[in-house]
């Protein structure tokens, strides 16, 4: 790793954290600026009616201090690594991220996993076969990938295969009646084969498919359509001109000279998706019963819980970060002509 790229990751670190404070600040401000009261979001109407209950309430969550001392209590603590309690599951917001976010992770790694592979695949068939049959077909499906709502994909792919065929498990992780693997990475997948319980494996791995089909269908669109354009632009250039008259096969062509230098928009791509799918996607989590970031931050919005709320936003921001930091070291990898400089 040389300096440069040290000082570059450094100061993108650095970067990191007034990010972090920064979104806290936007999102704190937001908000507390809703019109509406997290006394009447979490208290029964009977308890809202005793003016003591709605006392204690307040003074317990620090909603009778003034927005800018509730601020700087929250970032003195978010300091030291902690983000608050939950009002509505009464836990460490840190705890309940470390919950709920695994299940996230392994529905956007087989989700993006998916959408590279065959979102690659169609792009350079698309690409070589320019303005063929199969062309069309390929760009038909990305334009439906991209255009399609992901919660109506989601109830048709359960009525269809799970409803209607019986081909595919219902909602939810795994089958109801398998317990959970013992929680090493809480990823269930790898959980399962680390436990050698190969049956559990495959169930969990069966239950992140429709879920995982409808999530990456979008990205899948955006990154053929993404290679295709790009693999066409570099073929077009005169270095691939010159590898052809060489002699040199097209396919030899296209794997050795035209992809790696097609790759860098699409490495954006699929960053950009990826960071997406880490974000939770609300709707699709709720068709199929995921308990992922997605469901937790509807919870917490519909229950005003501000700390919650705040957690939420604060690690997709970092996921963010994180994943164009991972994109732009990938584009030296890609181009040697990038310099960290």
């Amino acid at each position: 790793m040389t300096l440069g790229l040290l000082k570059y990751t450094a100061r993108r670190l650095v970067f990191l954290a007034f990010l972090v404070i920064g979104v806290s600040l936007v999102v704190f401000v937001i908000s507390h600026s809703v019109p509406s009261d997290p006394v009447l979001a979490n208290l029964s109407q009977r308890n809202i009616d005793n003016q003591e209950m709605v006392d204690s309430f307040k003074a317990k969550w620090g909603l009778d201090k003034p927005m800018y001392t509730q601020y700087f209590i929250y970032v003195g603590n978010l300091v030291k690594g902690d983000m608050g309690t939950s009002i509505r599951t009464q836990r460490p917001v840190m705890d309940d991220l470390k919950k709920y976010f695994p299940a996230t992770i392994e529905l956007a790694i087989f989700s993006i996993i998916i959408a590279v592979f065959f979102g690659m695949l169609f792009g350079i068939i698309s690409a070589i076969k320019r303005n063929s049959a199969i062309d069309q077909i390929i760009r038909g499906i990305s334009v439906v990938g991209v255009s399609v709502p992901s919660f109506w994909l989601g109830l048709m792919f359960l009525l269809l295969f799970y409803v209607n065929l019986g081909i595919a498990p219902g909602p939810g992780r795994i089958s109801p009646y398998l317990a959970p693997p013992v929680a090493v990475t809480n990823l269930y997948v790898i959980d399962a084969l680390l436990a050698g319980d190969w049956s559990l494996a495959v169930d969990a791995l069966q239950h992140l498919l429709l879920p995982g089909l409808v999530l990456g269908s979008f990205t899948m669109g955006l990154i053929t359509r993404t290679t295709r354009s790009s693999l066409l632009e570099v073929m077009s250039l005169d270095f691939i001109r010159t590898a052809r008259a060489k002699g040199l096969t097209e396919k030899m062509i296209i794997m050795r000279h035209a992809l790696g230098n097609a790759l860098i928009p699409v490495v954006t791509v699929i960053g950009i998706g990826f960071g997406n799918l880490l974000g939770g996607m609300v709707l699709v989590e709720t068709i199929f019963a995921w308990p992922g970031i997605g469901q937790y931050a509807y919870k917490a919005a519909g229950n005003l819980d501000f700390p919650a709320i705040i957690g939420v936003s604060i690690l997709i921001s970092i996921n963010y970060v994180v994943i164009n930091l991972i994109v732009d070291l990938l584009y030296g990898i890609l181009d040697p002509r990038v310099r960290y400089n």
